[in-house]
């Protein structure tokens, strides 16, 4: 038998290219996808060069629709099952919901809630078929706090996460939503935020996130907090009022 094959999307920076360094040191073959078709390529051939695995590109724009389908028939193709899907892709938006567009924010509840939906709904079907298979939804904190739109979209995630996980996991399928805090990586840059105002405590590392959430995937827990500190300023989060823990909540914006 071949080795097994992870699909990431979001694969060339921070945590998707976390994932997919994680994933080729375990022996996983690769299918990378994100929009930047050059920095795939050069991802790919680092990653068979150093670890000696089979590496597919597959260029995607995750916000449409043609983009979506390129995946989703990748992640159905039997011939060629995909054993871990993590749904990595995403963004977020700096400014408050009442002053973005409606285009912008429907751009982001397609990254961050729909698209992941799609992409789980056609690896299931293989996967459930197989009797095993394992998916990954990068979440976050912010779902579990009064977070605005972003916020709202990573609730959905780890919610039906949840919901997937439960219904799934005695079919050999697990699903865990990852739930990361402040990451250094290129995603705050990216969307112009206030980096001063956070601690140098609550940053993590990707690495961290990442082993945590492969292997609390691969025990089968449906939510992944990394870190004890995440963790317990989660549990305190659900005791304080709303107000304090959106506070908490809007640093970085």
């Amino acid at each position: 038998m071949g080795r097994p094959i992870a699909l990431v999307t979001g694969a060339t920076a921070g945590l998707g290219a976390e994932f997919a360094q994680q994933l080729a040191k375990s022996h996983y073959d690769l299918v990378l996808v994100a929009r930047d078709a050059s920095r795939l390529h050069a991802k790919a051939a680092r990653l068979q060069q150093d670890f000696g695995v089979d590496v597919e590109v597959l260029p995607a724009d995750l916000l449409t629709d043609d983009g979506v389908a390129a995946v989703g028939a990748r992640l159905a193709d039997a011939g060629r099952p995909v054993s871990l899907l993590v749904n990595n892709a995403g963004f977020g938006l700096v400014t408050p919901f009442e002053e973005s567009t409606l285009d912008d924010e429907s751009r982001q509840l397609r990254i961050l809630a729909t698209t992941p939906m799609e992409l789980m709904h056609a690896a299931l079907g293989p996967m459930l078929e197989r009797g095993e298979g394992r998916i990954i939804n990068v979440a976050s904190v912010a779902g579990f706090i009064p977070r605005g739109s972003y916020g709202a979209a990573k609730a959905w995630v780890i919610n039906f996460s949840r919901f997937a996980n439960l219904r799934y996991g005695s079919r050999g399928v697990s699903v865990t939503a990852v739930c990361p805090g402040f990451v250094r990586t290129e995603f705050h840059q990216r969307m112009g935020a206030d980096l001063g105002r956070i601690p140098t405590w609550m940053w993590l590392k990707p690495a961290q996130v990442v082993r945590e959430g492969l292997a609390h995937n691969a025990a089968g827990r449906a939510v992944s907090i990394p870190s004890r500190r995440y963790s317990t300023l989660i549990a305190l989060s659900r005791l304080v009022p709303d107000k304090l823990a959106a506070a908490a909540g809007n640093r970085g914006r």
